[in-house]
């Protein structure tokens, strides 16, 4: 941009990645809210451990030093039709991949744990307007089977599974879940 006496000015954007994925979470959080008021599922979002370090009391118990005591491992957990359920958010602008770098080794492993254990883990993806369910078997196999440094858009329509917005819901994943995981191997109750 020129200026009066032909001063030249640049404006570098600052990218503030602050609120990334906070609609989404907040559309889990709705939807993890219904289900345990209507008896679908129990699932909820898991607190970040926090050191806390520093806390002013005289203005209503703020903190202005903490740290994070271990790395979170993924963001929402409960149980669905008596399976363990484990799953992370995440929110990705890119158009064309999902890059692997928003999934920390830790979580990859914890990923492998919960499915070695019988549980049942998985991404939910928001990417192009649209919301996805990624299995974690698929994630893991991609991971091994490839050198890429993220999953194209085309792996992610093809292997995961699309979960609609309910208005009353918010993300209704529970559905992606009967999809992805057929029925999540729902039991009876005994007959007599």
């Amino acid at each position: 941009m020129k200026y009066p006496n032909n001063i030249k000015k640049e404006y570098k954007k600052e990218i503030n990645y602050k609120n990334r994925g906070m609609e989404l979470e907040y559309l889990i959080n709705e939807a993890c809210l219904y289900y345990i008021e209507n008896g679908l599922a129990i699932i909820y979002k898991k607190p970040t451990p926090i050191g806390i370090v520093d806390v002013d009391y005289k203005n209503g118990a703020v903190i202005h030093k903490a740290y994070f005591k271990e790395p979170s491992t993924l963001d929402y957990n409960g149980i669905y039709r008596g399976k363990y359920i484990e799953f992370d958010a995440k929110e990705c602008k890119s158009k064309t991949s999902f890059p692997l770098s928003n999934i920390h080794p830790h979580q990859i492993k914890h990923i492998e744990r919960v499915i070695k254990h019988g549980g049942i883990a998985f991404l939910i993806i928001s990417m192009n307007g649209l919301y996805y369910l990624f299995k974690g078997e698929d994630l893991l196999a991609f991971e091994k089977n490839n050198t890429r440094k993220s999953i194209p858009y085309d792996v992610i329509k093809k292997l995961g599974y699309l979960i609609n917005y309910n208005y009353n819901i918010g993300i209704d994943y529970l559905k992606g879940i009967d999809q992805a995981y057929k029925g999540v191997g729902y039991v009876e109750k005994n007959k007599e």
